[in-house]
C-alpha cells in the first residue's frame, strides 16, 4: 500500500524541465497575477507557415511541462510530446498559485483561473507559428489530466475562442467528487493538500485548509466550504455552454473522479448534440489493479480527434464509447448508455457492527474488507456478458449507534473469484441509526467489467475504507432488506471488440 501511495505522489509531482527550444514568457492576467509560460512551435515547420496549437494544462501542484514530456500512460495523459512530433504547436503554463507563477491557488476557478487561461489564449494569437481563425482567435485545442482536465471544462465554457478539448480525469462536481453524500475522501484529501502545499509554496486559498482539516477530523467538509468547492465548476452550468468537440477520458481504477464525473459530463454534452466521445481506461486517480491493455489506444484517439477538429481532415474518430475491462480487452459501442434488458440480481438481510476508529484498506484504492456485510450476486448463466452501467442498492434498515446521524457504511462490488473490489471504487452509504426503520435507495460507482459464468461475485457493506475515512460511530445496523441489481448490456447492442 505505502508504496503504491509512495508512486502515485511522485507522478503527480513529476516536472520536467522545458528544453532549449521553448519561449519561455509570462503575462499578466486580469488583475495583475502573473502568469509563467512556455511556447513549443511546431517542429519543422516552415518560415510563413503556421500550426494549429495545443494547449496543456498541468495536474494538481504540477509546474508546466517540459518538450519532452510523454505524458504518464497511467494517467490517460498524452504529453506534449505526442503533439509536438504529430506537428502541432504546444503551450504549457503553470497554474495561478503553482511553479513560478504568481497569485493563490484558487481550485480552476471561473472567476481566476478560467480567466487567466483566456489571456494564455489572446498571447497564442500573437505567437507567429499560430494558425488563426481571427482577430486574437487561434486554431486551439486544450489537453491535460486532472487539475489539467478541469481546467478545460470550465475555460471551454467560458471562451468559444477555443476549438476542441481533450479533459482527462476531470470532474463534474467538486462536491461530488470530494465529499459524495457529505462524506469526505480522507485518503485523497492528505494527499492532495501535502501536495498542494508544496507546489504552491503555502499559497492555497484558506477554504482549501479548512475543508481539508475538517474533513479529516470530523469526516465532513463545512457547508461554506462546500459552496466555495461548488463554485469552483465546471457544473451543469458551464458544461451547459460548451459547445466545441470534446473527448473525455476517464479511469475506471479513479477512485477520486470516478466514471460518474465524465457520465455526468457526457449526458449534458449529448443532450445539447455537441460532438462528445467518452472512453474509460484502466488507470486515474488510484491503483489500476487489472490488465491495462493497450495504452497506446488513447493517445491515438486524440491525435485523430485533433486531426478532424483543428485540422479539418476526413478522419474517423471512432465510436463514441470505448472501455476497457478487467483483461485488458477494448471494447466499443455506438453511445453511451447502452440498451439493457435484464441485471444480476441478489437480496438478503443481515447486521453489521460498527466500531470507532476502524479504518480498513487503501487511501486510493478500495479492498475486500474482512468485516463487512456479504451478499453472493450470481454470475451469468451462459454467456459473458459486460457491466458498464452504476448497479443499484436499496436498503431497509434499523439500528442504534452514536451519533445517530451522519454515519455511513460504505457499498462496493467484490470480483472473489480475481479477489478484487470492481474498479477498484466504493460509495459511501448514509445511515440514520435512530432506532427506527429506514428505507433508502443508492447508484453504486459504475463500473467496467465482463461478467462470466462460473465466476464469483458479492455486495460488500463495509464498516470502514480508507478512501473515506475511519468508522466514526458506535453502534449495529440491522438490514432486514438488501437488494442489489448489476445492470447487463444488451447482447445484441452492438458491441464491439477493438
Amino acid at each position: 500500500m505505502a508504496r503504491r501511495v509512495a508512486v502515485l505522489v511522485a507522478a503527480f509531482a513529476l516536472v520536467l524541465p522545458a528544453t532549449a527550444a521553448a519561449r519561455d514568457d509570462t503575462i499578466k492576467s486580469f488583475d495583475g497575477t502573473k502568469i509563467a509560460l512556455s511556447f513549443f512551435p511546431a517542429p519543422k515547420l516552415k518560415a510563413g507557415k503556421r500550426a494549429p496549437t495545443i494547449m496543456i494544462g498541468p495536474g494538481w501542484s504540477q509546474s508546466r511541462a517540459g518538450a519532452n514530456d510523454a505524458g504518464l500512460a497511467a494517467f490517460g495523459y498524452a504529453g506534449p510530446k505526442v503533439f509536438l512530433d504529430a506537428g502541432y504547436n504546444v503551450l504549457t503554463w503553470d497554474p495561478r498559485g503553482f511553479g513560478e507563477s504568481g497569485g493563490t491557488v484558487e481550485v480552476d476557478s471561473p472567476r481566476f483561473e478560467g480567466r487567466d487561461v483566456q489571456r494564455l489564449i489572446t498571447y497564442v494569437s500573437h505567437q507567429p507559428e499560430a494558425k488563426l481563425d481571427g482577430r486574437r482567435d487561434p486554431r486551439l485545442g486544450m489537453e491535460g489530466a486532472s487539475y489539467g482536465g478541469g481546467i478545460q471544462l470550465v475555460a471551454a465554457g467560458l471562451d468559444d475562442r477555443i476549438d476542441a478539448i481533450i479533459p482527462v480525469i476531470a470532474w463534474h462536481s467538486l462536491v461530488t467528487s470530494l465529499a459524495k453524500d457529505g462524506s469526505a475522501k480522507a485518503g485523497w484529501g492528505s494527499i492532495l493538500y501535502a501536495l498542494g502545499e508544496e507546489g504552491s509554496h503555502h499559497r492555497l486559498d484558506p477554504h482549501i485548509f479548512d475543508a481539508f482539516h475538517e474533513g479529516l477530523t470530523t469526516g465532513r467538509i463545512p457547508p461554506d466550504d462546500i459552496a466555495w468547492f461548488r463554485a469552483r465548476g465546471p457544473g451543469d452550468r458551464l458544461v451547459n455552454r460548451i459547445h466545441v468537440p470534446t473527448l473525455l477520458v476517464q479511469g475506471t481504477a479513479d477512485t477520486l473522479f470516478t466514471l460518474q464525473e465524465a457520465i455526468w459530463n457526457y449526458r449534458i454534452l449529448r443532450n445539447n448534440h455537441v460532438p462528445v466521445h467518452m472512453i474509460w481506461f484502466c488507470g486515474g486517480h488510484g491503483t489500476c489493479l487489472t490488465d491495462p491493455g493497450d495504452s497506446s489506444v488513447i493517445d491515438n484517439a486524440m491525435l485523430a480527434w485533433f486531426a478532424k477538429h483543428l485540422r479539418g481532415k476526413r478522419i474517423r474518430t471512432g465510436p463514441r464509447f470505448r472501455w476497457v475491462d478487467q483483461s485488458g480487452k477494448w471494447r466499443t459501442a455506438p453511445d453511451w448508455p447502452l440498451g439493457h434488458r435484464n441485471a444480476l440480481r441478489a437480496s438478503g438481510s443481515g447486521r453489521l457492527a460498527l466500531i470507532p476508529g476502524e479504518d480498513s484498506g487503501d487511501p486510493i484504492a478500495a479492498t475486500p474488507s474482512a468485516d463487512a456485510y456479504n451478499l453472493r450476486i450470481p454470475a451469468p448463466p451462459r454467456h459473458n456478458r459486460f457491466a458498464v452501467l452504476p448497479p443499484r442498492l436499496h436498503l431497509t434498515y434499523s439500528g442504534t449507534a452514536a451519533p445517530k446521524k451522519r454515519t455511513y457504511v460504505y457499498a462496493q462490488i467484490v470480483d472473489l473469484t480475481r479477489g478484487v473490489v470492481m474498479g477498484p471504487v466504493v460509495r459511501p452509504i448514509p445511515v440514520n441509526l435512530d432506532g427506527e426503520r429506514h428505507r433508502l435507495t443508492r447508484r453504486l460507482e459504475p463500473i467496467a467489467w465482463t461478467l462470466r459464468p462460473g465466476d464469483r461475485y458479492e455486495l460488500q457493506l463495509a464498516p470502514s475504507t480508507q478512501v473515506y475515512g475511519p468508522q466514526r460511530s458506535a453502534g449495529v445496523v440491522r438490514f432486514s432488506s438488501v437488494k442489489v441489481s448489476v445492470p447487463l448490456l444488451n447482447r445484441r447492442a452492438h458491441i464491439r471488440s477493438g
